[in-house]
């Protein structure tokens, strides 16, 4: 560690997301946090392109826990799914999910995260950082009753797209162009570059113990 990063406050991370998969990417690369639930409704949050409304979700998230930090980094994130121009959240409903897979079985689709880092110093916000990572996903054509079955479990309608990586539907995922972390909702990569940006570093979060 050089004598300009000792130098740089640690800041605690906060995330401001309920993700149980982007605490435990977090969890999983040694960055120590907390986490506080930001109740942003997505549904208000309506924009033509997918890369903008990832992007204002994720400052959104993070604007709305800001106000509950005394001195830390707030870090807001949001995952849609980008199939021809269409972008594709939690579906609604098992037949929502269903439709989605009809549009992106046997294609490929892009994996948009947007994430925003607020610099909060006694209870104002000092910095924003924000961007969106992206990835490429080529998806295979599960059987009508594989698809199905995928289905009634219940997993596809907690998980922007309909699929998750680590779940029952990683069999249908062929290939992956870009990060892994960010189809799991938390681009790592991304999250080091906003860190460098407001004068943090990833390393300054690694757990002590």
């Amino acid at each position: 560690m050089t004598l300009n990063e000792k130098s740089r406050p640690r800041r605690p991370l906060v995330l401001a997301s309920a993700s149980a998969a982007r605490t435990s990417l977090l969890a999983t690369a040694g960055i120590e946090h907390r986490v506080e639930v930001s109740h942003v409704d997505e549904s208000q949050m309506q924009h033509p392109l997918t890369r903008d409304r990832v992007l204002a979700l994720a400052l959104a998230k993070a604007e709305a826990v800001a106000p509950r930090v005394a001195d830390g980094l707030v870090l807001g994130c949001d995952s849609l799914l980008d199939v021809a121009g269409r972008a594709l959240g939690k579906p609604r409903s098992a037949g929502e999910a269903a439709e989605y897979w009809g549009q992106f079985a046997g294609r490929t689709a892009r994996l948009l995260t947007g994430q925003a880092l607020l610099v909060v110093e006694n209870g104002s916000v000092l910095q924003r950082a924000s961007a969106v990572a992206e990835t490429e996903l080529s998806f295979g054509r599960p059987s009508p009753a594989q698809l199905a079955a995928y289905i009634a479990t219940g997993e596809p309608l907690s998980t922007a797209g309909a699929f998750t990586l680590e779940g029952r539907s990683a069999p249908f995922i062929e290939r992956i162009s870009g990060a892994p972390s960010t189809v799991l909702g938390l681009s790592l990569p991304l999250l080091q570059r906003l860190l460098e940006e407001v004068g943090s570093s990833v390393e300054q979060h690694w757990r002590t113990q």
